[in-house]
């Protein structure tokens, strides 16, 4: 499975600026240590976005223009020059998505500023805040209108305080990854459409 991810990310890195990780399945590791590989051929992380009914994950990488990301991806073609099944990328074992120690400290960063990424993508605060308010005044409408009291009350006072629940235990979880990004020196900032992000410091390692 480590080497079909590794294949079809050198794909796109041959062929593409942007870099789109959709793996159904994959958990966040994954998707920090493909990040990090990519970032070693001159991308960098750009964004998570939660696509569909059942919210996968797409990760997105821009090719770097810097200088840095330009030297330390010319570094990495010479070193590994032909990433793939059998054959070795920067930073992980062989045959692997299993960070070195050297680079585990960088993947971990990676992974955490997806991590809150992909929180603030599930996690619409004003959509929220707006379903918590209207799905009480639709049950109740349907309470009166069917006379299934029983039923759609309970579902009145249930479905706000469920969400306002998610709503909570999402932002306890954000405010986690963000004193580890702090930690690692990042900073927070808005970015243009408003959403609270943080950046890394750079260069951050070749």
């Amino acid at each position: 499975m480590a080497d079909r991810h590794i294949t079809a990310l050198m794909r796109q890195v041959a062929t593409q600026d942007t870099v789109e990780l959709v793996h159904p399945f994959a958990e966040w590791p994954t998707f920090g240590a493909l990040a990090y590989i990519a970032e070693c051929y001159g991308y960098r992380y750009a964004d998570v976005r939660l696509v569909g009914k059942h919210k996968i994950a797409h990760v997105y990488l821009v090719r770097d223009t810097n200088p840095w990301a330009q030297q330390r991806a010319a570094a990495n073609w010479a070193a590994f020059p032909d990433p793939g099944p059998g054959r070795p990328v920067p930073g992980m074992y062989l045959g692997s998505l299993t960070p070195i120690p050297e680079t585990q400290g960088d993947v971990d960063v990676i992974t955490t500023l997806i991590r809150y990424d992909g929180l603030g993508a599930a996690a619409n605060r004003k959509q929220l805040l707006t379903m918590a308010w209207a799905f009480p005044l639709l049950f109740l409408f349907l309470a009166v209108l069917t006379g299934v009291y029983a039923v759609l009350l309970p579902l009145a006072v249930l479905m706000p305080a469920f969400l306002l629940g998610a709503l909570r235990v999402n932002a306890a979880r954000r405010a986690k990854l963000a004193e580890r990004l702090t930690a690692a020196g990042c900073t927070q900032v808005r970015d243009e459409s408003g959403r609270e992000r943080f950046v890394r410091p750079v260069p951050h390692g070749v």
